[in-house]
Parts: structure tokens; sequence; C-alpha cells
């Protein structure tokens, strides 16, 4: 099996440029794929590969500056879930496009996920999945709002939109591995909530240590690699990746008549033109053509 390691630290890095060779060449030298995300608040990836080489990373990235209190969560995949290795600067390390957030300063109170069935129970709490529409069409926690966004921008507009739903409400947020809801979170507050908590760790954590007979969960949670789902235990889920419009596909979902590998999906049938469906058939033979020769084409990553 190969161990796969997602991570992310708030810090202030004042030349994000300056650490990105380093990351690199000590990626490439441990056998590891996957991308790291670079900026001046901090650092976010997710990897894949030998666990000695994880290890080697992560503790480079616990010398960086203040970095000391980086956590992680590990898991498996049965195949390689990353194409090649990407270490990339970018402005926010998860793009909310707000600029006076900040999670150093303060986020909301942080819930264990032994705790967390017990609060999202409760009359006066109100749970928001804080992921894109097509994460939680696959998997959500049982009565959780869905604010229908497309990416991670749209969160502030909608909640000034919907934000007289919740009064009198304390809100309990949620995302795939926590680093979502440290920015939605400390937004909130900005915006005068108060009484906001997230699941720390997020789903994955959640899935990891709660046991299926206790869960609130329902569905898979998708995860942004080869592996496309995982379910409790984080066991590899059983959905495949649209290669057009990158959403997640049920096993029933590749028989209806619109699907056609490499090319479209049911959800992205009117969206593409012939010159567009004409490169995704040729990059569908490209595949093949590797897969034949026992390669793994670099198109095929998620």
């Amino acid at each position: 099996m190969i161990t796969v390691c997602a991570l992310y630290h708030f810090t202030r890095f004042d030349d994000p440029a300056a650490l990105r060779g380093p990351l690199l060449e000590l990626c490439e030298a441990g056998g590891l794929t996957g991308t790291l995300l670079l900026a001046g608040e901090g650092i976010n990836g997710t990897l894949a590969g030998p666990r000695d080489g994880i290890d080697r990373l992560l503790a480079h990235i616990r010398g960086l500056p203040g970095c000391a209190d980086l956590e992680w969560k590990f898991s498996t995949a049965s195949a390689p879930p990353f194409g090649r290795m990407k270490v990339r600067l970018k402005r926010e390390i998860v793009t909310m496009g707000q600029p006076d957030v900040d999670p150093r300063a303060r986020v909301g109170h942080y819930l264990s996920p032994e705790d967390w069935n017990d609060f999202i129970a409760q009359d006066d709490v109100v749970v928001i999945d804080t992921r894109n529409d097509y994460e939680v069409a696959i998997g959500t926690f049982d009565g959780a709002v869905d604010p229908h966004t497309k990416s991670f921008r749209e969160f502030p507009a909608w909640w000034a939109e919907n934000k007289a739903r919740f009064h009198n409400k304390r809100i309990a947020m949620f995302c795939t591995g926590g680093i979502r809801c440290e920015k939605s979170t400390n937004f909130l507050i900005g915006q005068g909530v108060e009484d906001v908590w997230h699941l720390k760790g997020g789903i994955l954590k959640y899935l990891e240590e709660m046991p299926e007979s206790r869960s609130r969960w329902q569905g898979d949670c998708f995860v942004f690699d080869e592996r496309v789902s995982v379910g409790h235990g984080l066991r590899e889920g059983p959905h495949t990746l649209c290669r057009a419009c990158r959403r997640p596909l049920e096993p029933e979902d590749l028989k209806r008549p619109e699907y056609e590998e490499g090319v479209c999906c049911h959800r992205c049938a009117e969206d593409y033109s012939d010159a567009q469906r004409a490169r995704f058939r040729e990059r569908q033979r490209q595949v093949r053509l590797a897969e034949a020769r026992g390669e793994k084409h670099i198109g095929r990553r998620a």
C-alpha cells in the first residue's frame, strides 16, 4: 500500500519562493508525488509515496518558521494517486478571496470527532458544509446545510445572502481536512458570529476515528486524487472521475448513455464543443496506448 499524507499549516512565510526549491528537491529525492502549495500565509498539500520519504519531508517542514506545530493525516492508496510532484506558489493556500481573513488571529472552537455527534444533534445548532457542490453530492453529514457553491470563493456571498436564516443559532462547520474551516470560521467571527465551531481534522479525521455504527456521516468523502473518494476507515470508495468535468461518478453513472470514457458524463454532456470533444478523445487514445505499453499517462491524474 502507498502512504498518503495530507497536511496544512497557517504561518507567516516572508519569502515563500525561497522555500520552493528545497521542498521540491526533498520530495523528488524521497520518491513522492502530489502537490504542495506555498503562500505568505502558510503551506498546504497532499502527497503520496514511501513512508520514509514522507517522514523526512514532515521533519523538514516542521523546521520551517512557525511550523513546529504542523499537523498531518495519513491514509493509504492501493495505486499511485498522483502522476507527478508539484510545489506551487500561490496567493492563498486555500482560496477564499477575503484579504482580511487570517486564521492565525482567531478561529472557531474545535470539536473532536468524538464530541461532534452530540454537538450537532442539539436543536440550536446549524451544521454547514463548506465544500463545493460536487463534493457534497456524494456524501455529507445528516442534516447538514449545502450552500451549493462551485468554489470556496462563493462562500462569503452565500453567507451574506443566507445569514438571517441562522439567527440565534450556533454554527458548526466542516470540510474535508479542516483547512477551509480555519478560514470560514475566522470569516464568520469577523462578521460578528461568536458561537461558531468546526470539526477538528475535518471529515477525514472523523472517518478515520468514528466507528461506522456510531457515525452520522452518509455516503463517501471526495478527495482530490486518483482515489476520488474514501469512506469509513478511509477505505477507498467506489467512485471514478469524469476526465472532462472532473466530477465524481458512481458506478451506475458509467452505464448511462451520455457517458463516454475520457470524454464526457451525464453532467457535462452538453458543455463542450466538438473541437473540445475531439481533443478529449485524442487524450483518451493516448491513455490507452500508454496503458498498453505498461506506462501511466500523465493526463490520467486527477
